[in-house]
């Protein structure tokens, strides 16, 4: 079983900072993907940050700001979060795509939210 624990959110003062880490536990043979998803109330979960192969993905509205960086020893990805806007205010979300075996499928997994509120 397969488990992607959050943690680092809070509460930022607008232009603050934070800093998200999510690491994978388990019997895991290989991480692909990873990344971070928000969702805010009464909206989509949509993407934040993924980071594959060395390969890191923005979106628009975090270009910048956010910094999604990943130890692929540890299984772990954090997300450096800097000049915080009340828009950043969501539940952000860990997720990975997992490979449990050698030839293995890949398993999309979630982390269970962690609360960011951005608020003076």
């Amino acid at each position: 079983q397969v488990q992607l624990v959050e943690s680092g959110g809070g509460l930022a003062q607008p232009g603050g900072s934070l800093r998200l880490s999510c690491a994978a536990s388990g019997i895991i043979f290989s991480i692909r993907t990873m990344g971070w998803y928000r969702q805010a109330p009464g909206k989509q979960r949509e993407l934040v940050a993924d980071i594959s192969g060395g390969s890191a993905n923005y979106a628009d509205s975090v270009k910048d700001r956010f910094t999604i960086s990943r130890d692929n020893a540890k299984n772990t990805v954090d997300l450096q979060m800097n000049s915080l806007q009340p828009e950043d205010t969501a539940v952000y979300y860990c997720n990975a795509d997992v490979v449990l075996t050698n030839r293995g499928p890949v398993y999309d997994r979630w982390g269970q939210g962690t609360q960011v509120t951005v608020s003076a």
